[in-house]
């Protein structure tokens, strides 16, 4: 059932867009409606660097810090998502867009959907291996150890990647 409503809604996104568009071209001109969505592209390049430059300190300090960095990672992907919007030609996309890049909107977003989400954190470390029975150093099968006069290889004179024939052609 939801499959049929995200359908029908990138079905009528684009005929939604094109009516503002018109409407928006008709109460303020077609070349301020162009200028506006060319702004709107530019305000959108410029705040995903300067808030995605903010998203990567924050990543960096909780890194540092140890903590796990669920709440910027999520951040991070909705200001993305914004950017994106605010990339696609459209008053509805921009609209949605400017919200996803106020911290308040995507907090009160994420408690909304966050509950439906689960995030698995795994973690590997060396002693867990160990006790769990893997270990890497342990080999199958024989050990086969060679001498530098076992393994030698010589360089094959018809290969198109020889020294000598690439020095002749």
């Amino acid at each position: 059932m939801r499959a049929r409503w995200i359908f029908i809604l990138i079905l009528l996104m684009p005929l939604a867009e094109i009516a503002g568009f018109v409407l928006v071209g008709r109460a303020i001109g077609i070349w301020s409606t162009l200028g506006l969505v060319i702004l709107t592209s530019l305000v959108g390049i410029l705040l995903l660097r300067a808030q995605g430059f903010q998203m990567l300190r924050e990543l960096s300090s909780e890194g540092r810090e140890g903590r796990v960095p669920g709440d910027t990672i999520v951040h991070g992907a909705m200001i993305v998502v914004a950017a994106f919007l605010l990339l696609i030609p459209g008053f509805i996309t921009d609209t949605v867009g400017l919200t996803l890049f106020v911290p308040a909107v995507r907090r009160l977003l994420w408690s909304a959907v966050g509950r439906r989400i689960v995030v698995n954190s795994t973690t590997y470390s060396r002693s867990y291996a160990y006790e769990a029975g893997f270990d890497p150093n342990a080999r199958k099968g024989p050990v086969v150890e060679l001498e530098n006069e076992d393994f030698q290889r010589e360089p094959n004179p018809s290969s198109p990647w020889n020294d000598q024939r690439l020095k002749d052609d």
